[in-house]
């Protein structure tokens, strides 16, 4: 399915509120996707405040930018409905479930429920428009609304319930299971713009509607390497902190760093607008 006709203008814009700044309505009518991000430079000063926001990451800060209340409210019916996705076609089969087909689910199921026209714009001006103006720096890989995970080119890891694409990717974590044995763990591997949506909306939704709060834990949809490349891996027993900094303690991370394998997609103190993310491994490309 092609994108469909958009309207001139989505609902009331992205608004900001409270300690945060007014970010200016997208008119999305041929809107095409922006080119490369490049990485912002500071004066010493703005570059003390840009550390601080990454690394007090989980904080609201001023010049955040917010959801209006209108939009928020689509936020929550969008993210109910994708739990309601994700119930319907299993955990497993959302990692790697693309935009059309999400959309024909919900029409075909009264359980999750057609998404509204109102939502729909939402989802595609949450994907559209330039993470950069509300703080993320990243490269945006899968540029597409409708990005699909080439099903040939991926490979479900036993015991794991994620999936890796082969070549690199797969290669790189069977020399890490080999060299580390069963303490490590694959946490995350390939994402679809669905599921990294998902994520998103989910941790906006816990920033009471802070874009920008939200892009510094995670990449907005479209940004992610996890659609094309990268993965998560943690310490066995070590549970929700591996997406800790906690996670630099572990006998598995010291290893990984002896080892060679931590080249960071977010390294400490990043210019992409990102938390530390010292278990997610960087995987240049497929080959």
């Amino acid at each position: 399915m092609k994108r469909r006709d958009f309207l001139q203008k989505v609902g009331s814009g992205v608004v900001a509120t409270g300690v945060g700044m007014s970010l200016p309505q997208t008119a999305l009518a041929g809107f095409t996707t922006p080119p490369t991000t490049t990485k912002p430079k500071f004066r010493q000063k703005d570059l003390s405040i840009y550390l601080k926001k990454v690394r007090q990451f989980n904080d609201d800060h001023s010049g955040d930018i917010f959801l209006s209340e209108y939009q928020f409210q689509l936020l929550g019916t969008s993210l109910q409905r994708f739990r309601r996705l994700q119930k319907l076609v299993g955990f497993g089969n959302f990692y790697l479930l693309d935009f059309d087909n999400a959309i024909r689910f919900s029409q075909k199921h009264t359980s999750v429920g057609q998404f509204s026209m109102e939502e729909l714009n939402f989802l595609e001006m949450i994907f559209y428009e330039r993470a950069s103006e509300y703080g993320f720096y990243g490269e945006k890989p899968m540029k597409n609304l409708t990005d699909r995970i080439p099903l040939r080119e991926v490979v479900k890891v036993p015991n794991t319930g994620n999936y890796l694409y082969k070549g690199r990717p797969l290669e790189t974590y069977k020399k890490i299971r080999a060299e580390l044995g069963d303490q490590v763990v694959l946490t995350s591997g390939v994402r679809s713009v669905i599921k990294q949506f998902m994520l998103f909306l989910d941790k906006t939704y816990e920033s009471d509607g802070n874009l920008s709060r939200a892009s510094r834990s995670l990449a907005p949809p479209g940004y992610s390497f996890h659609g094309i490349s990268d993965f998560d891996v943690g310490q066995r027993g070590y549970g929700r902190f591996n997406f800790t900094e906690k996670f630099v303690t572990t006998d598995v991370y010291k290893r990984l760093v002896d080892l060679g394998y931590l080249k960071l997609r977010y390294p400490k103190d990043n210019m992409l607008g990102v938390r530390f993310e010292p278990w997610h491994i960087k995987v240049n490309n497929r080959a």
